[in-house]
C-alpha cells in the first residue's frame, strides 16, 4: 500500500513538472527576441541622435529583426509585453522607412506624396496584416493602451520628436521606461519651458490634447523636475499655453 501511494505521488509530481515545462515553452514562444534590435540601437543611437548610415550598413540585421516582429503572435502576449511590442515595431519600421530614401532624405515628410503622408504607407507586417504607422499609433497604441506617455516613446525620426532611446522597450520594465521618456521630454528646455506665466510646449500637446485631458499643466506637474513643478504649482490657474513650432528635420547625425 505504501509503495502504491509513493507511486501515485511520483506520477502526480511528474505530471506537474510536465505541465510546468509546457507552460514555460508556451510563455517563451509568446515573447519576442529583441536582442538584435538592442544591438542596433546601442550601436547607432546616441542621446537621441540616429546614425542612419550605420543603420544602412546594418540594414540586413534590421530586416532580420523586422522578420522577428512579423512572425510574433501579439494575441498571446501579456498586456505590457504587447504594448512594448507595438512601440518597438513603430520605431523600427520608422527607421526602415527612412532608410528607403536615405541618404537623400532630410525629413520624413519627404517620403510621402502629394495625396498621402508617409505615415499612411502600408509597410508594417504584423499578425499577418500589413499596417501603416498611423494605424499602429491611432488604431492600436492610443485606443488600446490609453497611456499618454506613449507619445514620448514612439519616434517619428524628427528633431522635434521625443528622443529615440538606445534600448528596446520591454514589458518587464515598461512603466519605468515610459516614465523616463515622459520626464526626459517634459524637462528638456529645448522642447518645453516656462517663461513668466506662459508655458511654451511642443505641438504634440496640441495635436493630442484629448490624450492629456486638455490639462497640460497637470501632466507637466506630474513629470516635471522639482523646480519646474514648484513653479507650475505657484502659478496654478494662471498659466497660459503656447505651442512651439515642430522641427521636422531628420534626427540624424
Amino acid at each position: 500500500m505504501k509503495n502504491e501511494i509513493m507511486l501515485i505521488q511520483f506520477v502526480l509530481c511528474l505530471g506537474c513538472l510536465m505541465i510546468a515545462s509546457v507552460s514555460t515553452v508556451i510563455a517563451a514562444d509568446t515573447g519576442v527576441d529583441n536582442s538584435l534590435y538592442a544591438q542596433l540601437l546601442s550601436k547607432h543611437v546616441h542621446n537621441g541622435m540616429v546614425d542612419y548610415q550605420g543603420f544602412k550598413n546594418d540594414e540586413k540585421k534590421l530586416d532580420a529583426y523586422l522578420k522577428t516582429l512579423e512572425s510574433a503572435n501579439t494575441k498571446k502576449m501579456a498586456r505590457d509585453e504587447q504594448f512594448a511590442f507595438y512601440i518597438n515595431a513603430y520605431n523600427a519600421w520608422t527607421i526602415k522607412l527612412i532608410l528607403s530614401g536615405y541618404p537623400g532624405v532630410k525629413s520624413i515628410k519627404e517620403l510621402g506624396s502629394l495625396f498621402s503622408s508617409p505615415w499612411k504607407k502600408k509597410i508594417c507586417r504584423i499578425d499577418g496584416q500589413v499596417l501603416s504607422l498611423d494605424e499602429i499609433e491611432h488604431k492600436i497604441l492610443r485606443p488600446t493602451f490609453k497611456d499618454n506617455r506613449v507619445h514620448f516613446a514612439i519616434n517619428c525620426a524628427s528633431k522635434g520628436c521625443p528622443k529615440l532611446i538606445s534600448e528596446p522597450y520591454d514589458g518587464t520594465a515598461l512603466d519605468r521606461q515610459l516614465d523616463k521618456a515622459a520626464q526626459g521630454f517634459v524637462n528638456d528646455p529645448k522642447r518645453n519651458y516656462l517663461d513668466n506665466d506662459t508655458l511654451y510646449v511642443s505641438s504634440i500637446f496640441k495635436w493630442f490634447a484629448e490624450d492629456f485631458n486638455h490639462d497640460i499643466p497637470a501632466f507637466f506637474s506630474k513629470h516635471a523636475s522639482k523646480d519646474l513643478n514648484r513653479q507650475i504649482l505657484e502659478k496654478s490657474g494662471k498659466i497660459n499655453i503656447k505651442y512651439l513650432d515642430y522641427d521636422w528635420s531628420l534626427n540624424g547625425r
